[in-house]
């Protein structure tokens, strides 16, 4: 159903003004002629429903309703180009490989193929580029998914780990989340998803897909999960589009990475530094820490949103080798749990943990932040903290 056959004539909530609450408005004012819109950023006990006859909720609101007046601009923008969305979902991983897939269509394709969503770009923003013939990379968020009953014509299902338990209360809940991209696919549809991603409803065809052997593609970025949404970007462009393997590569092959994905910040004082503020699970800083051959420090900590870091702290145990250093609220319950701690060192902030890597990192060595935690309650997003970690580098350099 057409967006403007929705919501024309209508009296339209807008609930929650941010960037995407914005996004939406613009949008009905320039291509909709709907009776009346009004933005809202309260409670929802103080809207009166009654009032409306569509609400448009923000990802970040944290409300569930089977009330069919509610949608979001996901479900809105869905409902008209699902049939040439690929969308792109995971704990981790989902920015890089919706870039990938990007990168690698829009080198056949040009001007055809648009990147949006959870990515930073509203996918209304792109309303007007979607021709009959436009591909949409969607890189999907839990939150964008929470509400949707209608799924992308592909759906990329990349890994599940605990997170957002803040927001969704249970990992069940986070999942169920998540497999909303391939609930309401159908049959003709195409879901690739990891194999270890348990129980997940699609009448789609199904391809599964797991860690490929190391160096199998030729990348510029470090980190051993990128071989894996490499693997997923190539099969997208060769067996669903048709490109040739051989551009493919090349095109892989060029693809810079993302900032704070494991990025490398410079070499300072002999030290090799890496920023991947992007790590809010464990899983992500165990991957950092087996991606880089010559690490030596990586500094932990950030937002305690109550997942399990057992895994994390078995790690740390095993790596006599390496220099943890711990900080935040993460960080201290990090510490507490950690039967032996000769290889940690327990800081209070991100600059104190950059001085003591600054002091214990030997030349030749590598240095990674790899938080494996939220970066909210001390910094505004994990843009903003990868930014501070650089500074302190350069800051502090002798």
């Amino acid at each position: 159903m057409k967006i403007t056959e929705k919501v024309n004539g209508k009296n339209i909530l807008i609930w929650g003004y941010g960037k995407e609450g914005k996004s939406t408005e613009q949008f009905l004012k320039k291509f909709c002629e709907p009776l009346s819109v009004t933005a809202y950023e309260g409670k929802i006990e103080d809207i009166d429903d009654e009032k409306y006859d569509i609400i448009v909720k923000s990802p970040g609101i944290s409300y569930f309703t089977k009330d069919p007046r509610f949608t979001s601009q996901t479900a809105l923008f869905l409902e008209q180009f699902r049939d040439r969305v690929i969308g792109v979902t995971g704990t981790k991983g989902k920015s890089t490989t919706a870039s990938m897939i990007y990168e690698v269509l829009a080198a056949e394709f040009g001007e055809k193929v648009v990147l949006l969503g959870n990515i930073g770009v509203p996918c209304l923003d792109c309303y007007e580029q979607m021709t009959e013939d436009t591909i949409a990379v969607f890189e999907m968020s839990c939150h964008q998914l929470a509400d949707l009953q209608v799924s992308p014509h592909i759906a990329v299902f990349l890994n599940i780990f605990e997170e957002h338990l803040d927001y969704y209360g249970t990992f069940e809940n986070y999942f169920g989340a998540k497999c909303n991209i391939a609930k309401y696919q159908k049959d003709g549809d195409i879901l690739l998803i990891g194999a270890e991603v348990p129980g997940v409803e699609s009448a789609a065809g199904r391809v599964t897909f797991t860690m490929p052997p190391e160096g199998k593609y030729e990348l510029f970025s470090p980190a051993l999960c990128n071989q894996y949404n490499a693997d997923i970007a190539y099969y997208v462009a060769t067996e669903c589009f048709g490109i040739s393997g051989e551009k493919v590569r090349t095109c892989l092959k060029e693809f810079k990475g993302l900032s704070h994905r494991l990025e490398f910040v410079g070499c300072v004082d002999g030290v090799d530094y890496y920023d991947d503020s992007i790590s809010t699970i464990p899983e992500a800083t165990i991957n950092a820490a087996r991606s880089i051959p010559n690490v030596h420090t990586i500094l932990v900590g950030g937002m305690d949103r109550g997942i399990h870091y057992d895994k994390l702290i078995s790690y740390i145990e095993e790596r006599e080798d390496l220099l943890f250093v711990l900080m935040y609220a993460t960080g201290k319950r990090i510490y507490q749990a950690l039967d032996r701690k000769d290889n940690v060192v327990l800081v209070e902030t991100l600059k104190e943990a950059v001085e003591v890597a600054k002091e214990k990192t030997p030349k030749g060595r590598s240095c990674v932040m790899s938080p494996a935690a939220a970066s909210y309650g001390y910094f505004e997003n994990f843009m903003e903290r990868g930014k501070a970690y650089v500074n302190y580098i350069y800051t502090f350099s002798k």
